[in-house]
């Protein structure tokens, strides 16, 4: 494909954020979270307990939901790489998007029939559901040095966070209208999540192109999908800037994506929100977030044309440092709204400016798959040993707050490690690309 970017398709390829961003909100951030909290805590002679039972140990609720999660993103680190090579070698990205996809829409669905009696099933969805979003966004990344020069990744990524802001604070919205002014079981909330990302991804498949290769042998994909991945690897490991940046964002997204996913949780248990005032609290929380976001992302865009995109992504490390020294000490909710809207201020736009900083470094390749499976493995490795550290401070100290400090020393380290990054040739990467 031509790498002058289509509209069209640069809008479709944008759009899947709107559809999968339903799932991050309201599954891993605002409803379930609360829904699980609330169903997995019980008072016993009018003393409330968070303690769980799961296959036969005992678990804090929140400990047992870090665990899973972390479980989840280490089985995508084990297969994507494999199906990443698959895919470049038969072209079958989009196929490999829609599996993904669908597999975490359903297990969305499933969540309705969540029971807190037979948790060993029930938190099987919860599982699959995070395998599914967390794979479809392998391919779907690797799509966009496919889709667009180098010079546009920037906004173009930005662009499709922004769209999954609003997209997913559309749906969050109407669900919260439905359970507060209607008196909507929550669960329904988890059907809806299913319904929206399936109906919302077709008008990226629709348009999203196929790069047809040059007919090859297929007797085993799984030979030939390793040895992609394989080529791949040694190339990275002759790339210094690629291999630098790398490391870095394994490190910092060991916090980034922790925060994201341990964040409504936190400040359920340790924000004192008063009598009956923690899920609406939780709510304008979330959505001061999520609009917060929605600017933070071109923000980053736009400074990163003006200082280049190292500069930019260490200005966002320092205010993560900030955030979680000030989350150390917060206990009031106003005091949390601020912190909230300094998160959404660099959530979005280090996601955004993640991406297409490492979109920038990518060769011109058949592989783009295999190197994004790369980006996405130290991702999700970084959220398992980010999510275990919480879940594990947590349980051995009893409180969440002392986590935090796990998270401040993962911003530092992913810090000087940015730091060891050659600017210049990312500079280079951007005009030559």
């Amino acid at each position: 494909m031509d790498k002058s970017s289509n509209r069209k398709v640069v809008n479709a390829w944008a759009f899947y954020d709107w559809a999968n961003s339903a799932y991050p909100l309201v599954i891993t951030t605002a409803i379930f979270p609360m829904f699980y909290e609330a169903i997995t805590t019980t008072e016993v002679a009018g003393i409330s307990s968070d303690m769980v039972s799961f296959w036969g140990m005992n678990f804090k609720n929140t400990e047992l939901y870090s665990y899973v999660a972390s479980f989840s993103f280490l089985v995508v680190s084990l297969i994507s790489p494999l199906l990443s090579g698959i895919a470049d070698y038969t072209d079958s990205k989009k196929e490999f998007l829609q599996f993904f996809c669908y597999l975490g829409a359903i297990s969305c669905g499933a969540l309705f029939f969540f029971d807190v009696e037979h948790l060993e099933w029930s938190m099987l969805p919860v599982f699959t559901a995070s395998v599914g979003f967390w794979g479809s966004i392998v391919f779907y990344n690797a799509y966009l040095p496919q889709i667009a020069p180098a010079e546009e990744h920037d906004r173009i990524s930005a662009k499709g966070y922004s769209l999954g802001y609003v997209g997913s604070s559309i749906l969050l919205i109407a669900n919260l209208v439905m359970i507060m002014g209607f008196e909507m079981d929550a669960r329904w909330a988890f059907v809806s999540v299913a319904i929206w990302w399936i109906a919302f991804a077709q008008v990226t498949y629709r348009r999203l192109p196929r790069v047809y290769v040059a007919e090859r042998k297929v007797e085993n994909k799984f030979t030939k999908g390793w040895k992609e991945v394989k080529q791949v690897w040694l190339q990275l490991k002759e790339m210094k800037t690629i291999r630098r940046y790398l490391i870095s964002f394994f490190v910092f997204s060991m916090g980034v994506q922790t925060v994201m996913l341990m964040a409504t949780l936190f400040a359920a248990k340790e924000i004192e929100w008063g009598e009956d005032q923690a899920k609406s609290g939780l709510i304008i929380s979330v959505l001061i977030i999520q609009f917060v976001a929605i600017g933070g992302a071109y923000l980053l865009s736009w400074l990163s044309a003006r200082w280049g995109n190292i500069k930019a992504l260490s200005l966002t490390l320092f205010i993560w440092i900030g955030i979680c020294v000030i989350a150390w000490f917060i206990h009031t909710p106003v005091e949390f709204y601020f912190t909230a809207a300094l998160v959404g201020l660099v959530m979005g736009g280090i996601q955004s400016l993640s991406r297409s900083t490492y979109s920038k470094l990518i060769p011109e390749t058949k592989d783009y798959a295999s190197f994004f499976s790369f980006y996405d493995v130290l991702e999700k490795l970084g959220i398992v040993i980010g999510t275990f550290s919480y879940g594990f401070i947590e349980g051995v100290t009893g409180s969440m707050r002392n986590s935090i400090i796990a998270l401040i020393s993962f911003f530092i380290l992913g810090l000087f490690f940015l730091y060891r990054v050659p600017r210049k040739e990312v500079i280079q990467a951007t005009k030559t690309a």
